[in-house]
């Protein structure tokens, strides 16, 4: 029911692994479908922002640093680069405009020290990790039984 209105490459991500890895979501990439792939970057992601926003407060500059960029890393080499343009469509087009934005957002955000952007990035992204969520949950669960009259 879904498969149509995925954005991302249906392959097996194999090709994007190495990107997985390297941006560290976490090792359970080796075991993981794509479409908990998507969700671990997403959980990634908001991690990230998390820790950059509490780095800001402890006047932490190098954490600030390294975390903001670890969320563009992930933005840019896992979520983005896991579009599947050819195929994705006006989705895969919008959310391609949307991370690119948060990407900016983000590198901003590093520049001037400014919480708000990064809870900005935050708040742009929490919908989608949901909305992935709910689709992994819904394609999980068994199909009602269909009831024939006859």
């Amino acid at each position: 029911m879904f498969a149509a209105a995925n954005p991302f490459r249906n392959a097996s991500f194999s090709g994007q692994s190495n990107a997985y890895r390297e941006i560290g979501v976490t090792s359970a990439v080796d075991g993981a479908n794509p479409h908990r792939l998507v969700e671990m970057l997403y959980d990634g992601l908001l991690e990230s922002i998390a820790q950059a926003r509490g780095a800001m407060h402890a006047g932490n500059i190098e954490l600030k640093c390294r975390s903001v960029s670890r969320a563009v890393r992930i933005v840019e080499e896992g979520l983005l680069a896991a579009l599947d343009m050819a195929s994705g469509g006006e989705l895969a087009a919008n959310l391609g405009l949307l991370y690119g934005y948060v990407s900016r957002r983000l590198t901003l955000a590093n520049l001037r020290n400014d919480e708000a952007m990064l809870q900005e990035c935050a708040d742009l992204v929490q919908p989608l990790r949901d909305a992935w969520s709910q689709i992994a949950a819904q394609a999980a669960a068994p199909a009602p039984k269909r009831v024939v009259n006859g």
